[in-house]
C-alpha cells in the first residue's frame, strides 16, 4: 500500500477524519520511518515520534524534552497571527500545557487534589445521576436520533462546568465559544476565534471576580484565589487555567463516549459481553480510550542535543509525539486492531504518562464509567443508523455525528 505526500498528510486536519486510514499510515511509520523528520508545506518542520516506546521515552525526560514554547501544531500563518495578537506580551495567555519543571508542578497543584482518585470516587453518585439524566434525554429524542449531537457533547459538559461551577444554564454558550476556539476547518474564521476566546475570557474573568468575593465548593472558587510563593495567580493564568479545565474536560470525553458506543455498535459481540458481564466495564473503559485516543499529539522541544531510538535530535529542535499510534503498536500489544473490551493490560498512551499525564483521566474514566452503566440499564438494542462523520482536527478529534436507533427495555 503506498503512502505518499506523508507529512502533508500529517499536518492535514482532514486526515484525522479516517482512523483507520490514519492508524494504517502510523503503522507505516512504526515500521519505517518512527521518528520522522516531517516538514508540511506551511509548517514549522519537526520530528514524529509514533512508537510506544519512544513516545513513552519523551515523556518520561521532562527536563530534556520541554512542553514549551510550541504546544501544538498550527500553520506559520496562524502562529504568526496570535503572535501578533499577544503583542509581545508573554503572560498574556499561559496555558499549564506550556509550562515545564517546578512552574508546572506548582500550577498544576492548584487543582491536582480535587482530580486524585479519592475525591473523584466520591463523586460517583451526582455523576451518575447526570448519566441517567442524559440517558433518559437519549430515550426522549428517539428512538432514532445522533446521539453524538444530543447526547455525547452534553454530558461530559455538563460535568465539567458543574465542576468550575458554571450554572448549567450557560452550558450552549461554553460549547459555543470552545468550539469556536478551536475550529480548524479550512474557512474558519480567525477574527471570529479570537473574539470567541475574549468572550470565554470575559465571562470566566467575571466567574473569578465572583468567586474571590463569594468563594464555593468549585474549581473557580480554587483558581481565582490560588496562590504561589504567597503570591495570587495572575489573571490570565487564571483564565488560561479556565480554558484548559473547559475545553479539555469535555472535547476528548464526549469524542471517547461516541467512539466508544461507536466501537461496540460495530463489534456486536463485544456489546453484549459488556451487557452479559457489567464487571467489564473498567477494562472497556480504557479499551474506548485506547481505541478513540481523542488528543492526536502535543509538541515538545529538545533543551539539548540529544537522542531518540539512536535519532539525533538537535537543541531546540521541535518533536510532535503521537497519542493515538502507540496504542496500536504491535510491539506491545497483541492484535491492536482488534476491539478487546477485556485487554488487560492496557498500557495506552491516550491519556499521556509521566508528569505531564492527564489531570482529569480518573474523572474521565467514571464519566465513560458511569454513562454506559446507565446506558445499558435503560436501553435494549441500539445500533448504527445513518454513516458516522467526524470532525476534522490535527489536534483533537472525533466523531461529529452517530446517527443511532435504539429500543428500550
Amino acid at each position: 500500500m503506498p503512502f505518499e505526500n506523508i507529512d502533508a498528510r500529517i499536518a492535514d486536519p482532514a486526515t484525522y477524519q479516517d482512523p483507520a486510514a490514519c492508524q494504517a499510515l502510523f503503522a507505516h511509520l512504526r515500521a519505517t520511518d518512527p521518528v520522522r523528520w516531517t516538514a508540511p508545506q506551511g509548517y514549522r518542520p519537526f520530528w514524529l515520534v509514533t512508537r510506544h516506546a519512544d513516545v513513552r521515552d519523551v515523556e518520561s525526560r521532562p527536563d530534556i524534552f520541554l512542553n514549551g514554547p510550541r504546544i501544538v501544531l498550527r500553520p506559520i500563518a496562524v502562529e504568526e497571527a496570535l503572535a501578533a495578537q499577544q503583542a509581545g506580551r508573554k503572560d498574556l495567555i499561559r496555558s499549564m500545557n506550556a509550562m515545564d519543571g517546578d512552574e508546572h508542578r506548582k500550577v498544576r497543584g492548584l487543582t491536582s487534589r480535587q482530580f486524585m482518585l479519592p475525591p473523584v470516587r466520591q463523586m460517583a453518585p451526582k455523576i451518575d445521576a447526570i448519566a441517567r439524566e442524559f440517558v433518559q434525554r437519549l430515550i426522549d429524542k428517539g428512538p432514532e436520533t445522533d446521539f453524538f449531537q444530543e447526547v455525547a457533547v452534553w454530558y461530559p459538559l455538563r460535568v465539567v462546568m458543574l465542576l468550575l461551577g458554571v450554572p448549567a444554564a450557560d452550558e450552549a454558550l461554553m460549547l459555543k465559544l470552545t468550539r469556536e476556539i478551536f475550529e480548524q476547518r479550512p474557512d474558519t474564521d480567525k477574527a471570529q476565534q479570537g473574539q470567541a476566546r475574549l468572550g470565554f475570557f470575559d465571562y470566566f474573568g467575571a466567574l473569578l471576580a465572583d468567586r474571590r468575593q463569594t468563594p464555593r465548593d468549585d474549581l473557580a472558587s480554587a483558581i481565582a484565589n490560588a496562590t504561589i510563593d504567597g503570591q495570587p495567580l495572575p489573571e490570565f493564568e487564571s483564565l488560561s487555567y479556565c480554558l484548559t479545565v473547559a475545553t479539555a474536560g469535555h472535547d476528548t470525553t464526549s469524542a471517547t463516549i461516541s467512539g466508544g458506543l461507536l466501537a461496540l455498535m460495530t463489534h456486536p459481540e463485544q456489546m453484549q459481553r459488556l451487557r452479559d458481564n457489567p464487571a467489564l466495564i473498567d477494562s472497556a473503559v480504557d479499551e474506548m480510550i485506547r481505541w478513540v485516543a481523542p488528543v492526536k499529539h502535543f509538541f515538545r522541544t529538545a533543551a539539548v542535543d540529544t537522542q531518540i531510538a539512536g535519532t539525533t535530535i538537535k537543541a531546540g529542535d521541535s518533536v510532535m509525539i503521537s497519542f493515538p499510534s502507540p496504542g496500536f503498536d504491535e510491539a506491545v500489544f497483541d492484535a491492536p486492531t482488534e476491539f478487546r473490551i477485556d485487554r488487560t493490560p492496557n498500557p495506552h498512551l491516550a491519556l499521556g504518562s509521566g508528569p505531564h499525564a492527564c489531570l482529569g483521566q480518573h474523572l474521565a474514566r467514571l464519566e465513560i464509567k458511569q454513562f454506559f452503566l446507565a446506558l445499558f440499564d435503560r436501553i435494549d438494542t441500539i445500533a448504527l443508523n445513518g454513516t458516522p462523520t467526524y470532525s476534522p482536527s490535527n489536534f483533537i478529534s472525533g466523531l461529529s455525528s452517530l446517527p443511532v436507533r435504539f429500543t428500550v427495555k
